[in-house]
């Protein structure tokens, strides 16, 4: 029997706010310019590499690539009406490739996050995942979705991106059949809708690992952005950054 997995994630809006950002880095990207698409024209394991835009009908734009799903840039106007990219990356498909790369943008799976050593449980059987973050399994593994050549069908402004996960990949149990939809509404937003269904009991975690830098890529750094995230606890992790399992409350904390 096949299960059925949906998920949608709104990634941001860019009207009056916008919706969170992250941590700074050192791109390669023109902050002012597009991305040139022919430095994303390539072919990697038999499977054609490309660059996809949608731009609303206000004028922003969002660049996603096929490989990893990663989005690439994002054309928002600043409080001048200037167009600049929100979002860090490279002006080349093959910075991605290169070990140590930060999932710049990345569509990450099958299972986002740690897994502590690899391992977990499932219906009384033991499994084992590959190892890429020291003793751990981070965002699926060196086979994550984030190294995958997606097929991808674009639609004005969306663009659908599809994988098949063969049954043992990566470790993981069952075959997993994945859709991913990026939209780019007129209401200046950026949407992701996750769709997933597998033939066997499975575990399934998919996300999206887009840096953001509201200044403008490589203009200053993001230590004047602010996020509130409206949580009553968190999970502390251990020194390998595992959850513990516990929920502490953020009441009189940092957080």
């Amino acid at each position: 029997m096949k299960r059925l997995f949906l998920n949608t994630l709104p990634i941001a809006a860019f009207c009056l706010a916008i919706a969170f950002s992250s941590c700074n880095s050192k791109p390669e990207k023109n902050n002012t310019t597009q991305t040139d698409t022919a430095k994303y024209n390539t072919t990697i394991a038999g499977k054609t590499v490309s660059l996809y835009t949608l731009t609303n009908k206000n004028g922003l734009s969002v660049s996603i690539t096929n490989l990893g799903g990663r989005v690439v840039s994002f054309m928002v106007p600043d409080q001048n009406g200037k167009l600049t990219d929100v979002v860090l990356g490279y002006d080349n498909v093959g910075t991605y490739l290169k070990k140590g790369e930060p999932f710049f943008g990345a569509l990450i799976g099958r299972y986002g996050n740690r897994i502590g050593k690899g391992k977990f449980t499932l219906e009384g059987k033991d499994y084992q995942l590959q190892l890429n973050d020291g003793v751990n399994t981070l965002h699926g593994g060196t086979d994550g979705f984030y190294n995958k050549v997606w097929d991808a069908k674009q639609d004005g402004q969306k663009l659908e991106l599809t994988y098949v996960s063969a049954d043992g990949e990566a470790g993981y149990p069952g075959k997993l059949d994945v859709k991913v939809i990026y939209t780019l509404t007129d209401d200046n937003g950026l949407q992701i809708d996750y769709i997933a269904t597998t033939d066997k009991t499975t575990i399934v975690n998919l996300t999206n690992h887009a840096y953001f830098n509201l200044n403008g890529e490589g203009n200053a750094t993001i230590l004047d952005h602010e996020l509130m995230i409206a949580a009553d606890a968190i999970t502390p992790v251990d020194s390998t950054l595992i959850p513990t399992g516990e929920l502490m409350p953020v009441k009189g904390t940092a957080f």
